[in-house]
């Protein structure tokens, strides 16, 4: 089970996706950070020691956000045309995949049938 923060540009059902699937789960909308900057709903996740959902690529830079420095990332990067039910089926394949491991410090892209992880240091 992992605790997990969802930003506001993911489909409104993620969580809901999530926590059907035993997650601890909070959504950037449910936590009064909607509009809020990148800098502010990140140092949230950080404080609640949560992996933070996103479709935001710019969260993907790791000169901003390298691996090691967080509590986890991860980037949903699928077609703009998927329906919310697309998104969060790629989205639920993949943190199945990752269920066993400690998802602490990773920056972890999610693609339409892929996985990509970035370790610390490497």
């Amino acid at each position: 089970m992992g605790r997990f923060l969802v930003d506001e540009d993911m489909p409104r059902s993620s969580a809901v996706v999530l926590r059907q699937a035993g997650h601890i789960v909070e959504d950037v909308r449910d936590v009064g950070l909607r509009g809020h900057s990148d800098r502010e709903v990140f140092a949230y996740a950080q404080a609640q020691k949560a992996v933070f959902i996103t479709a935001d690529k710019g969260f993907a830079n790791i000169l901003r956000f390298p691996p090691g420095s967080h509590a986890g990332i991860i980037v949903v990067r699928v077609p703009n045309e998927f329906p919310a039910q697309r998104v969060n089926q790629e989205l639920l394949r993949a943190i199945r995949t990752l269920e066993n491991r400690d998802l602490t410090g990773l920056l972890i892209i999610v693609e339409t049938g892929r996985v990509r992880i970035l370790h610390p240091g490497g």
